[in-house]
């Protein structure tokens, strides 16, 4: 399994608009694609709370390429993401270890709504 987990730091000002963005838009590019097995986002305990996570978990590296294509390892920036970002990173993890089966029942729960 993978962790694919796209970091931001919103522009000043523009935090809100960006988390509904990730709620809304970030959702629908990883739902229901063949090998995602959820996804989920939060937004760092700070002062500004300008930073942001979005975290989808992949069944294997082809399912993430299989999605993203020959640009994988770079950020997908759908519409409208630009004029809100002020940087922004994009990482991939192999989950090691056991699986736990209510972990994903949660991410399960939180792709479809």
């Amino acid at each position: 399994m993978i962790l694919r987990i796209f970091e931001v730091r919103a522009r000043e000002g523009k935090t809100e608009t960006l988390r509904r963005k990730l709620e809304d838009t970030s959702v629908s590019v990883v739902e229901g694609h063949r090998g995602n097995h959820g996804h989920l986002f939060g937004d760092e305990l700070s002062p500004d709370g300008r930073d942001l996570v979005f975290i989808s978990l992949w069944e294997d590296m082809d399912a993430v390429q299989a999605r993203f294509g020959e640009h994988w390892d770079q950020s997908y920036l759908p519409a409208g993401y630009a004029e809100l970002i002020e940087s922004h990173s994009l990482k991939h993890f192999r989950v090691r270890g056991r699986v736990d089966a209510d972990a994903l029942a949660s991410l399960a729960l939180a792709s479809s709504g």
